[in-house]
């Protein structure tokens, strides 16, 4: 690809990603909404939130998390917000794996760190992870609410979640960019309902 046509695929992909922002924006603006202020009222009631995700999603996740605990903008000092990202210990990770297989490493987790009246945050581009599957029957069974950021249809997580947006794109990339900018609004409005 010569550089002329380098810059004609960075124009088209600007345009596409811009594009895509302002449908999730028009589409997903009430849902987002609604999401944070149930992680607001979750938080709010003395529940943690749990966040999981595979490769890409596995990194928003901690991503997320890290915002929780520590802070989203430096602007402003507040208390850490109780979160959890089930995909950042490799410890756990592994050994669940190892013993239990791949599709059981957030449903171990769920089962041993969670208590009814939390959040499971389910992260994924496709929503057809049998992990991710998994994680939710289990968040079910132990009475959590579940939430879910997904793309293209949602698959098979989408009728797991009380709460889901999902981002109208068949594009991994897309959809990745599109989550995180999601991630980041979650976090900035449970900021300030909970925090001022």
């Amino acid at each position: 690809m010569n550089e002329e046509k380098r810059i004609q695929f960075i124009m088209q992909k600007t345009e596409e990603s811009a594009s895509l922002r302002r449908t999730t924006g028009e589409l997903l603006a009430r849902s987002l909404v609604d999401m944070a202020n149930l992680i607001t009222a979750v938080i709010g009631s003395g529940g943690k939130l749990l966040i999981c995700g595979n490769g890409g999603s596995a990194a928003d996740s901690s991503h997320m998390a890290a915002e929780m605990i520590v802070r989203l903008s430096s602007e402003k000092n507040r208390q850490p917000l109780p979160a959890i990202a089930l995909s950042a210990d490799t410890s756990i990770l592994t050994a669940a794996g190892n013993d239990f297989g791949f599709d059981n490493i957030f449903a171990r987790q769920i089962y041993g760190l969670s208590q009814k009246g939390d959040l499971l945050l389910l992260i994924s581009t496709s929503g057809n992870s049998p992990n991710l599957v998994k994680a939710a029957e289990a968040a079910r069974e132990k009475g959590l609410i579940i939430a879910a950021i997904l793309g293209g249809d949602g698959g098979r997580l989408a009728p797991f979640a009380e709460k889901k947006l999902i981002v109208p794109h068949n594009s991994v990339q897309r959809i990745q960019e599109e989550q995180i900018f999601l991630i980041h609004l979650l976090v900035e409005m449970i900021e300030s309902d909970l925090c001022g």
